[in-house]
């Protein structure tokens, strides 16, 4: 016992020497690791920051180019005097387009003299020449497309703040050039933006063309700014023209900065963010500042509790006790712990997806790509889309916010017809025996989220049984639903025939007592790690409720499990009729006339334009109420609306609503991606296209829902 005494006082001044020392070495080591991780916690802010300045430096130079090619298109063939003509109504329309837009400080049609013939600013313009300006002389002698100009002082008469301009060449039939289209962009809209999103100390953006001339800056700068080519920032973007990371001396102040930049898609312009190498050795400092703060502290208590440890070993037993009632405490953070888990999967999942598409897009825009590989990078961006919708469709059961795609649907037949696929996942060593009903038994759900269910209901029971047993299948009809482990009644619902049950047993291990309560959780599972996720009775479970029905088990242990799914049953002459499968080429428009309502302006065109290719008349507004006033004025001129669910005020299903209230007679189509007010309410009866579609599929959608032509030329008449 004494040996055992002094062997532990050996080892106790032994461990008060290690408090000192192991300390101050973690320290180091600490300090060493933090700062590398600072640095790339730094470079990821700024790799997302410099995402969003690219994505609105982006939509920005397209708005602006499309709103171009619109005025080129309004005045293309028109000679000059027509314009002069027209010049009210012109600057009207430029004056309007500089209103809805921010960026721009005014928009101008020359002619080929350099001539303002219209501009929003004052109608009618000065007589003065601008062909001086390198946004008009740019185009006088070639087609280049789009031209970005350097940042230029308003000429007088004109006042207010430097811009710098986008134009685009008018010119004849014959390529003749008759005059410039001009978009006067202000550079301080896109600083004030970086000022909102540039919050941390030390952040800095920068807009400037590829030959180095700075269009906006911030801090902002007070002086004009062009930087070398052959400087170090001209160096290094030569070296990764696209995008990259750089540690440099900004010409501007001086300032040292990490610096990431990216170029605007085929536009001669880069975006650049990022933060002084000041401020992140600061944050640096402050991480390390938290360590001594607590870790000298701590250490001081650790010799003390060493140096006292001989008379206080009694205590070790407390404690224990107390560390015990702190990992119960702690079991309740576990679940989120696997939120976080599945969180990070996903983003890997989507990024891996997101990597194919960028990447084929990239590959497609190469020169001279053989029709081969066009198409095969083509399907790889479909194939992607379509796993990610998966992906989406996936975690919307498991989250029971699904938006169903209900339909009539014989259970028994549908069971059948799982036979096969059932045997392949279960493997030869499990006997399965199905006893279906004579009479169909009708239910009304989602077809392909019941074939999930019952797939992860007997994956469930394969795992029970070790690859080894038999599982049996029943079909049959239900008035009732016995008492569930939430105790939610489901005994009677107005207008139903009762319910369908679909009873899986097993002769597996069995599930205790104490854990039946909680296997419908989600992420709770009884398997190894590895070996099951907790998700896939979480998602019969939603399906159940979200249906309409529910969901129940008994087991014993030993004795195997029984899984009773009840669907609320449906009559037999609401079965439709069999369909060809959705496989059909697109439906040519005809000159249909289509009402777009969407408030996302990428897919607003996207939509648009497919449409307008084949043959549909298209008028888009990005709000509801929109919609609903120009449906007020002239509800003949429109076939069918189209509209989006979720929109900022009036949503879709609002839209619809008032279209069928006020008695309006026009067909409604209605998308969505996620809403989970449509998976409470259904669709209200309207047609329902689930994103992401195909312009194939909104085709057929749109050309079964619209009224015929003849009763809308009818009512014209």
């Amino acid at each position: 016992m004494q040996g055992a005494q002094r062997n532990s006082l050996r080892l106790l001044q032994w461990m008060m020497v290690a408090s000192l020392t192991l300390p101050i070495a973690l320290f180091a080591i600490a300090s060493t690791i933090s700062y590398t991780s600072t640095k790339d916690i730094a470079d990821r802010e700024i790799e997302r920051t410099l995402d969003v300045a690219h994505e609105h430096a982006l939509k920005v130079f397209e708005t602006i180019d499309r709103s171009l090619s619109e005025l080129n298109e309004v005045v293309r063939g028109l000679p000059d005097e027509i314009i002069r003509a027209r010049e009210a109504a012109l600057h009207r329309r430029l004056k309007r387009l500089t209103d809805s837009l921010p960026q721009l400080k005014s928009a101008w049609i020359f002619d080929a003299d350099g001539k303002a013939l219209v501009n929003s600013l004052v109608s009618p313009p000065p007589e003065l020449r601008f062909a001086d300006r390198d946004y008009f002389y740019a185009h006088v002698d070639q087609t280049i497309g789009t031209f970005i100009g350097m940042p230029l002082t308003p000429r007088p008469p004109y006042q207010g703040a430097r811009f710098f301009g986008m134009s685009r060449r008018r010119d004849t039939d014959d390529g003749s050039f008759i005059g410039v289209i001009q978009a006067s962009v202000l550079p301080e809209y896109f600083e004030s933006f970086y000022a909102r999103i540039g919050s941390d100390p030390g952040s800095f953006f920068a807009m400037g063309r590829t030959d180095g001339v700075v269009l906006a800056h911030f801090p902002r700068l007070d002086r004009d700014l062009r930087l070398d080519p052959g400087g170090p920032v001209g160096r290094e973007i030569a070296a990764h023209p696209t995008r990259g990371l750089m540690t440099i001396a900004w010409p501007s102040d001086g300032i040292e900065r990490r610096i990431g930049y990216r170029r605007v898609a085929e536009y001669p312009i880069y975006v650049s963010a990022g933060l002084e190498t000041a401020a992140i050795r600061a944050r640096w400092f402050a991480t390390i500042g938290q360590h001594l703060v607590f870790g000298i502290p701590a250490t001081a208590l650790l010799f003390l509790l060493l140096a006292f440890a001989f008379r206080r070993t009694q205590h070790l037993q407390m404690e224990a006790a107390k560390r015990r009632e702190a990992e119960e405490a702690l079991k309740h953070s576990q679940r989120l712990e696997a939120l976080g888990q599945l969180t990070g999967g996903v983003a890997h999942d989507f990024n891996n997806l997101l990597t194919v598409i960028r990447a084929s897009v990239d590959l497609l825009n190469r020169p001279q790509l053989s029709e081969e590989r066009r198409q095969r990078y083509i399907t790889a961006i479909a194939d992607a889309v379509a796993r990610a919708a998966k992906l989406t469709s996936q975690l919307l059961a498991f989250a029971r916010r699904q938006t169903l795609k209900p339909e009539v649907f014989d259970v028994g037949e549908r069971l059948q017809s799982l036979h096969d696929m059932l045997a392949t996942l279960l493997g030869p060593a499990i006997e399965i025996a199905m006893r279906l009903p004579a009479e169909p038994c009708l239910v009304n759900a989602d077809a392909s989220q019941f074939e999930t269910a019952l797939i992860n209901m007997a994956t469930n029971a394969r795992d029970a049984m070790q690859g080894k047993g038999r599982i049996s299948f029943t079909v049959k009809a239900a008035t009732t639903i016995p008492d569930t482990l939430a105790q939610v009644s489901h005994s009677h619902i107005p207008g139903s025939l009762g319910f369908v049950g679909v009873i899986v047993s097993d002769t597996g291990v069995g599930i205790p007592a104490a854990r039946l309560g909680r296997i419908f959780e989600p992420f709770f599972t009884t398997k190894q790690v590895g070996h099951g996720t907790g998700l896939g009775l979480s998602q019969v479970f939603g399906f159940a409720r979200q249906s309409g029905g529910e969901v129940t088990v008994t087991s014993e242990v030993g004795q195997g499990s029984t899984f009773s799914l009840y669907l609320p049953r449906v009559p037999a002459d609401l079965l439709p009729q069999r369909q060809a499968p959705n496989t059909a080429p697109a439906v040519a428009g005809s000159g249909m006339s289509v009402l777009l309502v969407e408030d996302n302006i990428e897919l607003a065109n996207f939509a648009a334009d497919g449409l307008t290719a084949l043959g549909y008349s298209i008028t888009l507004v990005d709000n509801a109420a929109d919609a609903l006033a120009e449906l007020v004025v002239d509800a003949d001129r429109f076939d069918v609306v189209f509209s989006d669910i979720v929109m900022p005020g009036m949503t879709g299903l609002d839209l619809a609503r008032a279209i069928r209230d006020r008695g309006i007679g026009v067909p409604v189509v209605l998308t969505t991606g996620y809403s989970q007010a449509l998976s409470q309410e259904s669709s209200l009866g309207f047609d329902l296209v689930q994103k992401p579609y195909t312009i194939e599929e909104l085709s057929r959608v749109l050309h079964r829902a619209a009224r015929p032509r003849r009763v809308r030329d009818g009512a014209a008449e």
